[in-house]
């Protein structure tokens, strides 16, 4: 489980019930010393420090009685976190690639997208991404992983700013969108805009918040198909891998910030993408019809299990096995159709492997973005737009930094 942001007092109570199922909710006590006046990473100045998220602790004490379904443990109450972590943890060995370097690339992301942000609050840009909820919430994203809050830290005014565009953006029925800015498929504009919604809510409490995540959660949970998956539009006709991961990863951020989420509709998520799991350990687009292997759709397959509660098994394994074999290489010259997709899943997938691979991974997809960042400090996708590529290349850079319980291990 994960707490939420909470005030500076040196104790606090926290008591987050398990919603939908049978259990015993006991209360804590925190207590913590205030952080003393230095960089929480290495190389961050002090004058960064009011990014840093205030009060945040991880960890809550929950005795399950029933399923176990999002909260990291198997039926049975065994761990579902592989065990035997090496000496040094990957929380450890994350902060220290966060190279100086690495933190004025971030640094000069944040910048730039800072000065993108339209004055009602969203990002984007061109005829299909302007002002569009995706990319919003994804440039809001990149700002709260390097800690700046709602009002708080120096870009707290933008985050802010971004909050109330995707709260003006969400309709009567829950659905989050804007019509002129749709893109080709709105169900993954409207699970990035959910998902943002319920780490910006779990910082704030804001009623408002809860108030439309939870019609935007339950339009989610509606519009599951027959399959256990979703699809471009919220009709349940259809589904497949990629609009799925944006819907359970959704789905996990609101039940991490205690908004009910069923346990059957976690249950068929976790059956559809397993059937899209190919022999050798990589996923596919559909289901039913057998296509070629794609490394950033086998990034997204291990994250939606990972989103649902499922962290080890041999098909995991082979997952990750195969992905390994798009270990960020300059030497090595691909067409990656979907770079920043494939990416900020594949370091995602690879911050809950640890090990060896997180230990490969993260430096060569650093020093992979680094080497691809314009002098402005943007990064370009041309097949959505700059805010986009820059949004994904700083969260990918900033994983390690675990402000956001989304992507925390």
């Amino acid at each position: 489980m994960f707490c939420r942001t909470a005030n500076n007092d040196d104790i606090m109570n926290f008591v987050i019930p398990f919603d939908g199922t049978p259990v015993v909710k006991v209360p804590i006590v925190f207590r913590f010393r205030r952080k003393s006046p230095r960089s929480p990473v290495p190389g961050i100045a002090i004058k960064n420090i009011g990014r840093i998220v205030s009060g945040c602790v991880v960890g809550v004490l929950v005795l399950l009685t029933g399923h176990s379904r999002f909260v990291g443990a198997q039926e049975g109450g065994a761990s579902a976190r592989p065990q035997g972590r090496p000496a040094k943890s990957v929380e450890t060995s994350g902060q220290e690639m966060m190279t100086p370097v690495t933190l004025g690339s971030i640094e000069k992301g944040l910048e730039f997208l800072a000065s993108r942000q339209h004055a009602d609050g969203s990002f984007g840009s061109g005829s299909v991404f302007q002002r569009n909820v995706a990319v919003t919430s994804l440039c809001g994203l990149a700002f709260i992983s390097a800690g700046h809050t709602p009002g708080r830290g120096e870009y707290g005014d933008v985050v802010d700013r971004s909050i109330q565009f995707i709260l003006a953006s969400t309709r009567a029925s829950g659905y989050i969108i804007q019509e002129e800015s749709p893109s080709h498929g709105p169900m993954y504009g409207h699970g990035f805009a959910t998902m943002y919604l319920a780490e910006v809510y779990g910082m704030t409490e804001r009623e408002e918040i809860r108030e439309k995540l939870q019609k935007a959660v339950k339009l989610i949970i509606q519009t599951q198909n027959k399959e256990g998956g979703w699809r471009y539009f919220p009709d349940s006709n259809d589904a497949d891998l990629s609009v799925t991961v944006c819907q359970i990863m959704a789905l996990r951020a609101a039940r991490n910030a205690g908004i009910f989420v069923p346990k059957n509709t976690v249950d068929r998520c976790i059956e559809y993408v397993q059937k899209c799991q190919n022999a050798d350990g990589s996923f596919r687009y559909l289901a039913d019809k057998p296509s070629e292997s794609s490394y950033p759709l086998t990034a997204a397959g291990i994250v939606a299990l990972n989103s649902s509660g499922v962290y080890e098994g041999p098909e995991l394994r082979r997952s990750i096995d195969y992905l390994m074999r798009a270990l960020p290489n300059p030497k090595v010259v691909r067409h990656e159709l979907h770079y920043f997709y494939g990416q900020y899943y594949s370091v995602q997938a690879m911050w809950q492997a640890g090990g060896s691979e997180w230990e490969q991974w993260y430096p060569a997809i650093r020093d992979d973005l680094i080497r691809k960042q314009f002098s402005n400090g943007s990064w370009d996708d041309p097949q959505i737009c700059t805010e986009y590529g820059t949004a994904m290349a700083c969260i990918v850079l900033q994983i390690p930094n675990q402000y956001i319980p989304i992507f925390q291990r």
